[in-house]
């Protein structure tokens, strides 16, 4: 077990591999990680439609998790979909608890990109609680305007970084699309423009990213290292074909300089 370096990812289900805990998995192993996973959801989808979403109860997310921490060594935990704030609350205490040192990366995804909601409205005061235990957080444009709706978007990151890290992902905004930004260490902003000048989309780009830069974490690169090589990797991903399902490259282990 030891020539393993594990790395945890607690999302849906997507049949079509394109998202989720499939999706986490294969970018896990192309960084020459082995990926566990927590099914936090079981969806019905393809690549371009969303049917319908069924929940796992929590006692179960919650019970997979202690399994596999009562087993491995998990420093990092990539988290995608789950049901509610609620839950997401559980879930971040059990890992605490199971870990204090666990780095936690949150993609707080509140809607597929085929259209369906994941979350309703609720706005609970427990989301600043949330982000003080997470490492960083990796929303898009869409969903940081809706953490905290009475806020702007500058706002919002100004409130977020007080408490955690932020990779804002660049690819809904309206202006720059494509351009990145992360917020570390409560006073840094960091630019990360495209490395090429076309992408195709994707299904499950967000995954990939949040994903891709959890590798990074795990494989021991400080945080705005992470980013920029978790950028590359997602637009590699993004160019691996013209269609809405992309293919992982495995990177070579030489690449792989940690801390």
């Amino acid at each position: 077990m030891a020539a393993h370096q594990y790395i945890l990812s607690i999302a849906g289900f997507d049949p079509s591999s394109g998202a989720g805990i499939t999706s986490d998995i294969k970018t896990f192993e192309a960084h020459g990680l082995y990926g566990l996973s927590v099914c936090t959801a079981i969806t019905v989808q393809n690549d371009v439609e969303f049917k319908a979403c069924i929940w796992t109860d929590v006692k179960v997310i919650i019970a997979q998790i202690e399994t596999l921490f009562n087993r491995f060594d998990i420093p990092v935990v990539k988290i995608g979909i789950v049901e509610s704030w609620a839950v997401l609350s559980q879930i971040i205490n059990t890992l605490k608890a199971l870990n204090p040192h666990v780095k936690i990366i949150v993609d707080p995804v509140f809607k597929a990109s085929a259209g369906f909601y994941f979350h309703t409205k609720e706005h609970q005061e427990r989301l600043d609680s949330i982000w003080k235990q997470c490492y960083v957080i990796t929303p898009n444009y869409d969903e940081i305007k809706s953490l905290y709706p009475e806020l702007s978007v500058e706002a919002t990151l100004e409130r977020l970084s007080q408490h955690t890290n932020v990779y804002l992902k660049g690819g809904h905004r309206a202006d720059k699309k494509g351009w990145d930004q992360l917020y570390h260490s409560a006073i840094v902003m960091v630019n990360l423009q495209p490395n090429v000048d076309k992408v195709y989309e994707k299904h499950g780009s967000g995954c990939v990213l949040a994903s891709a830069l959890a590798s990074n974490i795990a494989l021991g690169y400080l945080l705005e290292d992470a980013a920029r090589l978790a950028k590359s990797y997602t637009e590699a991903f993004l160019n691996s074909s013209e269609t809405l399902l992309g293919i992982h490259h495995h990177i070579k282990k030489t690449q792989h300089i940690t801390e």
